[in-house]
């Protein structure tokens, strides 16, 4: 087989045959496709779509192109997943919560994607932690924490890993056939045992419309159910960002003052961890059914025993044995933190999320070429929400930056992606649709 023939038959809008599929996804592994071939393909199934067939094709051929993990433990596997947004770092609180109430977490997840954060970013924002480990030291995390959030070994789904890099960097984020196929075949190459999709809708997300959140739902889920593994997706907003903070350092910290009890009851971050850990308990057969298993999960953190389990599983990755309690001081700062006061009154009515998450990006939170080196500290904190009503002189947020020039950049993009008004908005619910 030729890449360049796979490629100038996608280009024709030509459906691609499951050997097809299975050689290019090979090649991505191997090497035998280059990355301008990589590139070309993934700007060919963004233009003119793979359809369901070729898309359940390509997303098991990219599983298979490397291990199958199999797992010999006395409880379910479970995992999430996220399409991507800003402050969301659901994943951090969510896996040690669900180990906390008897499940086992192998979450293998990715770095940010356009304006969007990583989870591998994130837990790299903590000194000495290392999100590389080999399938031995995985198995051995399960049996001694019960959750790791680790990234994709060389095994593990190899064609995904090398297409991912590359999709950040051309344009190709958001395409339906993509996404569906990167996702699952990390999951599915994990052999979970049930799974949950948080398909983001809004100004923040990959999806702006809820028409084009229920597609990427559905294929989702399909496309995994098929696969045998049992999976639901919500629908959640993304029209404000979920934690008050975006950046790697700033939303772990968020993290922690949820686990820590700092930050009360913790807002939609808490609420929406609850929510997507209950589907999960329930399918695990932990719990009656997904309100039961919100409960348990509200429980646990509550407790303080999942702050503890997630400084087990921040040791296990090479990071301080004593993170629960030294969190604060040893998260790394920028030495830029300027406080944004608002220049009018109004309730806010309106919040960019992507803009702030580009924000962030041009600060160094992100990446602008796949070589670029994340700066952990920058960020965007004390986020002002949707709905608040603001006066002259009251803070919209904080700005992280490197240096005063970075911060006066990112302080005109936050400036802009606030919009306010006279009347206060009706607020977006957290939850739009459920789907199994």
């Amino acid at each position: 087989m030729d890449a360049r023939a796979i490629i100038a038959s996608l280009r024709r809008g030509d459906t691609p045959s499951d050997a097809d599929l299975r050689w290019f996804a090979e090649g991505l592994a191997n090497g035998t496709v280059s990355d301008a071939q990589a590139g070309a393909f993934a700007m060919a199934v963004c233009l003119q779509g793979l359809g369901v067939e070729a898309r359940r094709a390509l997303t098991l051929a990219m599983r298979d192109s490397g291990d199958v993990l199999r797992w010999d433990l006395d409880g379910p596997v479970l995992d999430k997943h996220s399409t991507g947004g800003v402050g969301d770092c659901v994943s951090l609180l969510l896996a040690p919560a669900l180990a906390e109430c008897g499940a086992y977490v192998p979450m293998i997840s990715g770095r940010g994607l356009g304006h969007t954060g990583g989870t591998l970013d994130k837990m790299e924002a903590i000194p000495g932690v290392s999100i590389q480990v080999s399938e031995q030291d995985l198995v051995a995390m399960m049996q001694g924490v019960g959750c790791a959030i680790v990234g994709a070994t060389a095994q593990i789904a190899p064609a995904d890993k090398r297409l991912y890099a590359i999709r950040d960097v051309t344009a190709t984020v958001d395409s339906l056939d993509l996404i569906t196929a990167s996702i699952l075949s990390k999951k599915l190459a994990a052999s979970t045992d049930a799974l949950v999709l948080d398909v983001k809708i809004g100004s923040g997300a990959f999806m702006k419309t809820l028409e084009e959140a229920e597609a990427l739902a559905r294929s989702l889920t399909e496309t995994a159910n098929a696969a045998g593994c049992r999976t639901s997706a919500l629908i959640t907003d993304m029209n404000q960002p979920l934690a008050p903070a975006l950046g790697n350092a700033l939303e772990v910290a968020e993290v922690m003052r949820v686990l820590t009890g700092v930050s009360g009851q913790g807002g939609a971050l808490a609420e929406l961890t609850a929510e997507q850990g209950g589907v999960l308990l329930a399918h695990g057969g932990l719990a009656a059914d997904a309100e039961a298993g919100a409960a348990m999960i509200r429980k646990a953190i509550a407790s303080g025993a999942v702050a503890e389990r997630f400084a087990r599983m921040v040791a296990a990755m090479g990071g301080s044995s004593d993170f629960a309690e030294t969190w604060q001081t040893i998260l790394p700062t920028a030495p830029v933190q300027r406080r944004i006061k608002v220049e009018q009154t109004g309730y806010v009515s309106a919040i960019d999320g992507e803009a702030l998450g580009l924000a962030v990006v041009q600060l160094g939170g992100g990446r602008m070429i796949e070589s670029d080196v994340v700066d952990p500290a920058v960020g965007l904190s004390e986020l002002t929400p949707l709905g608040q009503k603001l006066s002259v002189g009251d803070q919209l947020g904080i700005v992280h930056a490197a240096d005063e020039a970075a911060a006066d950049v990112a302080e005109t993009r936050l400036r802009a992606a606030y919009q306010l008004s006279d009347v206060a908005p009706d607020l977006p619910p957290l939850i739009y649709k459920r789907i199994s």
